[in-house]
C-alpha cells in the first residue's frame, strides 16, 4: 500500500540541512581561500585552473559512484546516505585542519584533492537526503534549504577571511596566520554541523519489498559503474537539457572564483600578486564580497521558493543568470569598493537558485528508488564543465588575455547569459503546491 511520506515541520527541515552549512563553508574557504594561498605559495596565473583540478576531477568520480552506492546502503541504526555525508564530514575537517601548513604548491594541491574528496562524499548523498524525506509540496523548501545554508556558511567563511586579518596579524613560513584560524573554524564546522543534522533527522526505512530487491542485488565493486551507466542511458530528457546550460554556467563561476581577487586587485587597487601589501588587502575585500553573495543568497532563498511555485523553477533560474552574468560583466570595470558588492548581488540571487532550483527541474521525472545515483549524475554534470575549465582556461588566460583576471571574469558575464538562453528552452514540470509522491514505507 502506498502513503504520502511525513510532512516535516518547517524547524525539521531546517535541522535536517544544518549539516549543509558545514559543508559549504568548507566549499566558502574553496571559492576565497585555497587560491589566495596558491598565490601566497608562488603560483603562476596560468597555473591556477591546473592547480584546482582535484574539484572537478574528484566529483566526477565521487558523487555519481557515492549516490549509487547510497542507493543500496541501509543499516537500522546509521540509515542510508547518513553514513557518506558524516564520512565525507570527516575527510573535510582533516584536510582543513592540515592546509594551513602547506609549505609549497604540491602540498596544498595534494589536501585540496583530499578536501574536495570529503566535500563530495558529504554532499550528495544531501540532495538524496532532502528528495527522500520531503513529498513534492515540500522539496522547494528542502532544497532552498539548502541554498539558504549554502549561503549561509559560505557566508561566514569569507567573513573569517574579511576578519581574522584585522586581529590576527603575523606569517607563518609563506602563510598569513590568519588563514590558520579560518581553516581551523571550518574544521570545527565541518564535522559539528553534520553530527547535529544527523542526531535530528532520522532517515525513512525502506519497505520489506525495497530491502528485499537491495538484497537480491548484493553490493560489489562493479555495482556502482553499472548503476551509473544504467542510470546515464535512462536519463530524462530534461536533465541533457540541464546539462547544456550547466556547461557555461558552471565553467563561468570557476573561472571568476579563480581570479575575483586578483581582478579586485587590479581594479581598486592597481597591483598585482607582486605587491603582497596591497595583494593582501584585495584578497581581504574579495573575502568580504564574496561574504555579502553569500548574504544575498540566503535572504532571497526563501523567496525563491514561492517564485518557483508561481512562474516555475526553469524562468526563475533564467532571470537568476541573467542577474548574475549582469553583475560578473560589471565587476571588473568597477574602481569603487561600494559598487562591487552592487555589482556581486546579481551573483549572489544567482547562487540561491543554482543551489536549489535545478534540482526542482528533474527531482519528478526520476524515480525515488535512484534518487543518489541520479543526484549524483547531477553533480557530474557540475564537474565535467568545471573539468573542462581546468584544462582549457589555463592557455585561454596566457595566450587570449594576457593574464588579464578582469577578462576572465568578463568572460564568465557572458557565458551566464549564454547559459540562461539555453535555461529558457528547457521542458519541465511546473513545481506546484499541493503535488505530493506517494511511497511505500515500512516506519519512520
Amino acid at each position: 500500500m502506498s502513503i504520502l511520506k511525513p510532512r516535516l515541520t518547517f524547524m525539521q527541515i531546517i535541522n535536517m540541512n544544518v549539516g549543509f552549512f558545514g559543508i559549504q563553508y568548507s566549499f566558502g574557504l574553496q571559492q576565497s581561500a585555497v587560491n589566495p594561498i596558491y598565490d601566497f605559495l608562488g603560483a603562476k596565473p596560468d597555473e591556477i585552473p591546473w592547480l584546482n583540478l582535484a574539484g572537478p576531477l574528484t566529483g566526477l568520480l565521487v558523487q555519481p559512484i557515492i549516490g549509487a552506492l547510497s542507493d543500496k546502503t541501509w543499516h537500522p541504526r546509521y540509515g542510508r546516505r547518513k553514513p557518506y555525508f558524516f564520512i565525507g564530514a570527516i575527510m573535510c575537517s582533516i584536510a582543513l585542519f592540515l592546509f594551513p601548513f602547506s609549505s609549497t604548491l604540491w602540498m596544498a594541491a595534494g589536501l585540496l584533492w583530499i578536501l574536495d574528496a570529503g566535500n563530495n562524499t558529504a554532499m550528495e548523498p544531501y540532495r538524496a537526503f532532502v528528495a527522500d524525506k520531503l513529498d513534492a509540496s515540500q522539496q522547494p523548501t528542502g532544497f532552498l534549504a539548502q541554498s539558504f545554508f549554502t549561503g549561509f556558511g559560505q557566508t561566514l567563511a569569507n567573513f573569517s577571511l574579511f576578519l581574522f586579518p584585522m586581529i590576527i596579524i603575523g606569517h607563518t613560513g609563506k602563510i598569513p596566520n590568519w588563514v590558520f584560524a579560518s581553516f581551523m573554524l571550518g574544521a570545527v564546522c565541518s564535522i559539528g554541523s553534520v553530527w547535529w543534522s544527523m542526531k535530528k533527522t532520522p532517515e525513512i526505512p525502506p519497505t520489506d519489498e525495497e530491502l528485499k530487491e537491495m538484497r537480491s542485488k548484493p553490493l560489489n565493486i562493479l555495482s556502482p559503474f553499472k548503476d551509473v551507466f544504467s542510470a546515464i542511458t535512462d536519463m530524462p530528457k530534461v536533465m541533457w537539457q540541464l546539462f547544456l546550460v550547466y556547461i557555461f554556467q558552471w565553467y563561468a563561476l570557476f573561472c571568476y572564483w579563480q581570479n575575483s581577487s586578483k581582478s579586485i586587485a587590479q581594479s581598486v587597487y592597481h597591483a598585482t600578486t607582486d605587491n603582497k601589501e596591497l595583494y593582501e588587502k584585495a584578497v581581504s575585500l574579495a573575502g568580504s564580497v564574496n561574504g555579502w553573495y553569500n548574504i544575498v543568497t540566503f535572504l532571497t532563498a526563501f523567496g525563491l521558493v514561492g517564485l518557483a511555485k508561481k512562474y516555475s523553477p526553469k524562468w526563475v533560474h533564467f532571470m537568476c543568470l541573467i542577474l548574475a552574468g549582469a553583475g560578473f560583466i560589471a565587476f571588473p570595470f568597477i574602481e569603487n569598493k561600494a559598487l562591487l558588492f552592487v555589482a556581486i548581488s546579481g551573483f549572489g540571487i544567482g547562487w540561491a537558485s543554482m543551489m536549489g532550483i535545478p534540482y526542482l527541474m528533474v527531482v519528478k521525472e526520476i524515480p525515488k528508488e535512484r534518487y543518489g545515483v541520479y543526484m549524483g549524475i547531477i553533480n557530474m554534470m557540475i564537474v565535467i564543465p568545471m573539468l573542462i575549465q581546468t584544462v582549457t582556461f589555463g592557455y585561454i588566460m596566457k595566450h587570449f588575455f594576457n593574464n588579464d583576471s578582469g577578462k576572465a571574469i568578463l568572460f564568465a558575464g557572458v557565458l551566464l547569459l549564454i547559459a540562461a538562453f539555453f535555461t529558457a528552452l528547457i521542458h519541465s514540470k511546473k513545481t506546484t503546491d499541493n503535488e505530493d509522491i506517494p511511497v511505500r514505507m515500512g516506519g519512520h
